[in-house]
This record gives C-alpha cells, structure tokens and sequence, in this order.
C-alpha cells in the first residue's frame, strides 16, 4: 500500500483479479485498491496537483506515491508533458478497472444505506441527439435521482448498429418497423409540422412555402420523413441549408434563418408551427433492447422507467 487516505479494500473483479495476476506474476508486488485509486486520481486529474485535491492528501505525497509504485511494478505508468501527466496504456487500463472498482464500492455504501439491495451497475443507452435534447433529458432529471450506484453511458446517432453490435444495452429510436431481432415497445406517435421563428417570420411571407429558405437534413438522413415530404409536396424547392441531425436543424430555425418541418417535441417557445401534421409522413419513438438484455436488473430497470417516463399522450 503506497498511499495513505483509504479505510477500504475491495475485491477485484474477476478481470480485475486475471490482470492483477499478470503483473503480480512478474513484479511480485501486490497492488491493493489504494493504489488503483491513486492511479485513477492521477489519471482524471491529469496534474499533480488535481490528483492530490482529488484524494485530499498535498502534492508531494502524490508525486513519491506514484514513483514508488511505478519502482515496485517495474513498469512506468505516466508520462510527464507540457500537458501534464499522461497515462500509459497499463495506468488507462488500470484506471478503467479502478473505475469498475469504485462504482461497485459505491453501489455497496448505498446498500449499507438503504438496508437492501440497490440497482446498480452500467447501462448504455443510445439515441440521436434529437431525443436526446428534446426526449430523453427530461426523462433522466426525473427518475435517476432515485438510482445513485446505476451508471448511464450515452451516445448520439441514427442508426440500429448499436445494439446489433453490442456497443448499447437500450436504444430510443424514431422508426416505423424496428428490426424484428430486437424487442421493445411503441411510446408514442411523432408528428412534423412545418415550423419557423417568429423572427423569421417578421420579414417574409409565409403564404407561400417555396418562396421561404428551407433548412433540412442531409444525405446522412436519406429516408428521413420529411425529407419525402418536402420531395413530394415541394419538388422545386432546394433547401439553403442541409445538416447531419434533426437537432441542428432545428438550430437554425430557432436562429431564424429559416423554415423546417421538425417533429413536434421540439417545437417549443420560440417556433410557430406553419401547417398541421404532415399526414402519411409522422413516425413513432420506440424504446428497443436485446433480448439478451432483459436478464440484468439494471437494463430492466432503466427500461421500465424510460417507458413511463416517455410514454406521451
């Protein structure tokens, strides 16, 4: 143990313990949680002096701390730049089991706490930034207070590859025919409706739609609904702006450099809606797991809250 300031020890992981082998196997030196959390310190610190506020102890103990272990493990873990202290790939792996570590030693405090068991552990969940912003923010401010030791890893974008790949646990994705390899439930019916800022509108003519600047997705978007509308119903028009996600889109309308049909969770304060709901063209928000995925606590229990949470009228 090279640093004072901990009262616990925990139990490694399996692949914590397997890793811990490989180099007690060559340094005979046995790393104990002190020093993960040291190394973690250090590595989200990236300085001396951040790592030392971190673990509440002054910056030379740090700096011996770190040369100690680096002697004892035979095998350098930073490298000290202008930047500051950069980890090694043995501190970043490290680092990332000392991480699992704390979250675990965590979820056990709360257990202590609360006198049962606690849903703990990492879910990652993707959706596009659209959701994310207009959907999902909301949703998470509401329940994740009441579930400290579980962990959310999020991503943006606009495929199903996440969860066919493995990269996510849960999608919330906009679709009318979800793959059939994946289970879940239809939340709602989204709408588009044609939209600018009342800014916008202060200098144009709204009567007539091709005479306005249209803001709409890109070729990252090729089958996006109202991109077959816009095609449909407005064939001449070509937009004066094109962007890679629904969210930027509706940027620009709310800096009122023009219009767009947007889905109507993101028409809030600020934008005026120009049509009803583009019939034949509105879509549906699905919330989607792996079937693998129903057997952990933690993705049930994230799913089930998204569910209520997102179920709209």
């Amino acid at each position: 143990m090279l640093i004072d300031g901990s009262h616990y020890r925990l139990a490694f992981t399996h692949s914590t313990l397997a890793f811990a082998q490989v180099i007690n196997a060559a340094t005979h030196y046995q790393l104990d949680y002190p020093d993960l959390a040291l190394i973690l310190a250090l590595v989200r610190g990236g300085s001396l002096a951040r790592a030392s506020q971190l673990l509440k102890v002054d910056v030379s103990t740090v700096f011996r701390a770190v040369r100690r272990l680096e002697a004892a493990l035979g095998q350098q873990l930073f490298e000290k730049s202008r930047a500051g202290y950069l980890p090694t790939t043995l501190a970043q792996t490290l680092a990332e089991q000392a991480e699992r570590a704390e979250q675990a030693l965590e979820a056990a405090r709360i257990g202590v706490e609360q006198g049962g068991e606690v849903v703990s552990g990492t879910v990652r969940l993707t959706c596009t930034d659209s959701v994310l912003q207009g959907l999902l923010l909301p949703a998470l401010a509401q329940f994740m207070p009441n579930y400290p030791a579980l962990t959310i890893e999020l991503s943006t974008s606009n495929d199903f590859a996440n969860l066919s790949r493995r990269d996510a646990d849960i999608a919330l994705r906009l679709t009318r025919t979800p793959p059939e390899h994946l289970v879940g439930r239809q939340l709602a019916k989204i709408s588009y409706r044609v939209c600018a800022s009342a800014r916008y509108l202060k200098n144009v003519d709204a009567s007539d739609l091709t005479t306005l600047t249209w803001i709409a997705p890109d070729d990252f978007l090729p089958d996006h609904p109202t991109i077959a509308w816009r095609r449909q119903h407005l064939p001449g028009v070509t937009p004066g702006y094109r962007c890679n996600s629904m969210l930027s889109v509706t940027e620009l309308v709310r800096a009122g450099l023009g219009v767009a049909a947007l889905p109507d969770f993101l028409i809030t304060d600020g934008l005026q809606a120009l049509s009803e709901p583009l019939q034949g063209y509105d879509t549906a928000l699905w919330l989607l797991t792996r079937p693998d995925c129903r057997a952990l606590r933690s993705v049930v229990t994230l799913f089930d809250e998204l569910g209520r949470a997102l179920r709209l009228p």
